[in-house]
């Protein structure tokens, strides 16, 4: 590979924590990732939660000498909160969402809204390398843990990780080096996130890196945060690592991760950091090698077969809970609606004439009959949810049978 041409490519990810009204100085923050971000000069710049489309117009006019290409990604009833600046040219872009996001009724959480996706800024550098970012990367950012003893979540997390890694296998086949940049919300040794990269073969640029300069083991959510929950790192004195940059190269090219950093805190000269989160910062060499590497899953099949087996328990796990939920919203849709059938006929056996002796409760009757109304509509709302929520999970957990099926028969 002596002589060979080679890119240094410097990767910028960060979840920005920029919710406009909630978010604690955002503004200023904002502004202060916009001067990192100049001064720094990064190849390739993904970002998340920049829900505001004003903060996005705001960083592409600061940027826009050193970024002239950038993309931000519409999604959901709020937007997907996920954008890309870079050096090289974008030439085509795809968002995808996914087909699981929460509970609509989750309002404290609000995942739902946020249309979670991931957005795919194809790209070619000055060495003729094909990058393929997924952000959401490509930005990207998965569902949220909230709490990890009782993870209501986990079965659409997961859905949402085969989705991805479907999603990159789907689309990268015409790419050379693959990248993928987000906030997954798992930690290293989930199920998830090991099912992500057991299924793509994508490497970890932490476990891979040459040098490492940051928090400890890599850690992008920690305590020492001041806008992070303390209460909720309590079991994480450490802090947790759900922040990653993976790659892997696919044709004739090598990749290798030269350097990875975090942030530890403030911004510089500053009294507040760039967000609760750590940004990670990845130095990778590209390199032409003579031969095509070829496409692999690089990890074993029956450690795989393992991973994807835990994934459709758990997943299954998320299918029975559905069906309970569809079939119980569906009993209360029926209660509601024979509650209505009956007042209905009461209301036609007093315009008859019975009864006429005993006067008519107007008020206790309309109350009842919009009491009754509401909960058919918000019952058969969320019995038509579940009934997709099912349909979704029913159909992950056959893919994956498939997936695993097609391991166990492998040669």
């Amino acid at each position: 590979m002596e002589g060979e041409p080679t890119l240094r490519l410097r990767i910028f990810d960060l979840n920005c924590w920029a919710i406009r009204y909630l978010s604690k100085r955002r503004q200023e923050r904002v502004r202060l990732i916009g001067d990192k971000l100049r001064q720094e000069g990064f190849d390739l710049v993904l970002l998340q939660e920049v829900w505001s489309e004003q903060d996005y117009s705001d960083l592409k006019v600061k940027l826009a000498g050193c970024y002239p290409f950038s993309h931000y990604f519409r999604s959901g009833v709020i937007g997907s909160g996920l954008c890309v600046f870079s050096r090289f040219p974008i030439l085509d872009t795809l968002l995808y969402q996914y087909s699981l996001n929460g509970y609509p009724y989750m309002l404290q959480h609000g995942d739902w809204f946020c249309g979670k996706s991931v957005g795919l800024p194809g790209s070619r550098t000055g060495v003729g390398v094909a990058v393929t970012a997924p952000l959401l990367s490509w930005s990207l950012q998965l569902h949220a843990e909230y709490c990890r003893d009782k993870d209501a979540y986990l079965p659409h997390r997961l859905v949402q990780a085969w989705e991805l890694a479907q999603f990159i296998r789907h689309t990268s086949k015409a790419a050379d080096v693959v990248l993928l940049g987000g906030d997954l919300n798992m930690h290293p040794e989930d199920v998830g996130i090991r099912l992500l990269r057991g299924w793509t073969g994508l490497r970890d640029a932490f476990a891979e890196a040459t040098r490492f300069e940051g928090c400890k083991n890599g850690c992008t959510l920690v305590p020492d945060n001041c806008f992070t929950n303390k209460s909720e790192m309590l079991p994480f004195p450490l802090g947790i690592r759900i922040d990653y940059i993976l790659y892997k190269a696919i044709s004739s090219f090598t990749v290798k991760c030269e350097e990875l950093k975090t942030t530890t805190g403030t911004a510089p000269g500053m009294a507040i950091p760039f967000s609760d989160h750590e940004a990670v910062m990845a130095t990778l060499h590209i390199q032409r090698q003579g031969q095509p590497a070829g496409a692999t899953l690089g990890t074993a099949d029956l450690a795989l077969a393992d991973v994807v087996t835990e994934a459709r328990t758990e997943v299954g796990v998320g299918l029975r809970a559905a069906q309970r939920q569809r079939y119980s919203w569906g009993r209360m849709a029926v209660l509601a609606l024979l509650l209505l059938l009956l007042q209905a006929a009461a209301a036609l056996g007093t315009l008859a004439g019975l009864g006429a002796e005993q006067p008519f409760p107007k008020l206790s009757f309309c109350l009842l009959a919009f009491l009754s109304l509401a909960t058919l509509v918000v019952a058969t709302g969320l019995h038509i949810f579940h009934t997709m929520e099912v349909k979704m999970l029913h159909g992950t957990e056959d893919q994956m049978w498939m997936a695993l099926r097609a391991l166990q028969e492998r040669p």
